[in-house]
């Protein structure tokens, strides 16, 4: 085993997916965990992001992963996003409960990381991250990830170095791809390069290649390098992660098996989906279908074009808002005040990331399509602008 081998730990953000179940995962898997883990040695627990794990589920994920293997995971959003690291909205006592949560992976020494994931519109704020970072216990090391270029400043990289956090080095349309080492650990996210979604992307080897020089090199310099891709969509984050690994000289047989499984599936993958939607749509949408993949996955569309015209009832539209009702869904589009509103619980799951659901796609199908089109068109523009929120009755 080499050196780079031994403190490198690429994986994926998240790992249970049902797509990936034909590119990555066989239907004969019992548990996604531990056929993931026969393959990667790492990977990014995504959900803690959405909510708090139950004590059950922590003891599952260590004990249902084999000695060595390392967890990152995302702080829940409740701190990050909602309270926005705000000491005087709770967030130390926020802090605490997931910290003790998580304690069993910490004790077991597979966790590897905490991921401090600040949202778009956290500008810069020195002095409120320097209030939060005197709170994080320091047995644990955390990374930060920003989403806003006026971070981009030597007095981040400073605060950073003083409180030992890792600056998450990013690839993804909102900031540059810079390199700052600020702790004894180093930290990579891979988002993709879609404008429509970041992460529906799968990237080319040329656009891969360029990054393994700079693992290569971080590794020198600090004691653990921790990766990983969040391009899940389809199992791209997977085939993506297996490349690097490959360029980097460390794959071993596991790997190489799965690369291959992975690479054959999306060379034959990309022809039957096609064919599937054409047998759901109208040949007057293929303009409307390409528009919707800027924000919904094939397998979703999919979906959304089996429901049935009955489904859908459009109870109210106007030029400034459509309320719509789909089985026992509610849905709410206001182009005046740029939000969607839904309830179901893909929705739930979608909204950080700012993609459709089914249902929202069965929608823009079902609309007439100049007013589909001009209204994803808008979305697209301003994405910044709109909010994707949950319905409330009230």
């Amino acid at each position: 085993m080499t050196a780079v081998s031994d403190r490198v730990f690429l994986g994926t953000s998240g790992w249970s997916y049902k797509e990936w179940i034909g590119p990555f995962y066989s239907k004969e898997d019992k548990s996604m965990l531990r056929a993931y883990s026969r393959v990667f040695k790492t990977v990014e627990i995504d959900s803690t992001f959405y909510r708090y794990p139950s004590k059950g589920t922590v003891m599952g994920w260590t004990r249902y992963s084999p000695e060595g293997f390392v967890y990152a995971a995302k702080l829940p959003g409740l701190i990050t996003h909602e309270k926005k690291l705000s000491l005087a909205k709770g967030v130390e006592e926020d802090l605490k409960k997931f910290v003790e949560l998580m304690e069993p992976l910490w004790l077991s020494g597979k966790l590897g990381c905490m991921l401090i994931q600040l949202p778009p519109r956290f500008d810069y704020r020195l002095e409120e991250l320097e209030s939060f970072f005197k709170i994080l216990p320091t047995q644990i090391r955390f990374a930060v990830e920003f989403r806003e270029r006026s971070w981009m400043r030597p007095e981040t990289w400073d605060l950073l170095k003083k409180f030992r956090v890792a600056y998450t080095i990013v690839d993804e349309p909102l900031l540059p791809p810079e390199m700052h080492l600020t702790s004894d650990i180093a930290y990579f996210r891979w988002h993709g390069r879609g404008v429509r979604s970041w992460y529906d992307y799968q990237y080319k080897a040329e656009e891969l290649e360029p990054w393994v020089p700079k693992i290569r090199e971080t590794t020198e310099k600090v004691n653990k390098v921790y990766g990983y891709f969040n391009n899940h969509y389809h199992g791209y984050a997977v085939e993506n992660c297996l490349q690097v690994l490959e360029m980097l000289g460390v794959l071993d047989g596991a790997q190489a098996e799965a690369k291959k499984k992975v690479e054959g599936h999306f060379k034959t993958s990309s022809v039957v989906k096609e064919s599937k939607l054409e047998a759901f749509l109208r040949p007057e949408q293929s303009d409307l279908e390409n528009l919707l993949r800027t924000f919904i996955d094939t397998g979703r569309l999919e979906r959304a074009a089996r429901i049935g015209d009955d489904e859908l009832k459009i109870e109210h539209e106007t030029p400034q808002r459509i309320v719509a009702l789909i089985r026992d869904y509610h849905i709410v589009v206001d182009f005046e005040n740029k939000k969607i509103l839904h309830d179901c619980a893909d929705w739930s799951k979608s909204v950080p990331a700012k993609r459709f659901c089914k249902h929202i796609g069965k929608l823009f199908l079902r609309l007439e399509q100049k007013k589909a089109k001009e209204t994803l068109e808008q979305i697209r523009r301003q994405t910044e602008q709109w909010r994707f929120e949950q319905y409330t009755s009230a």
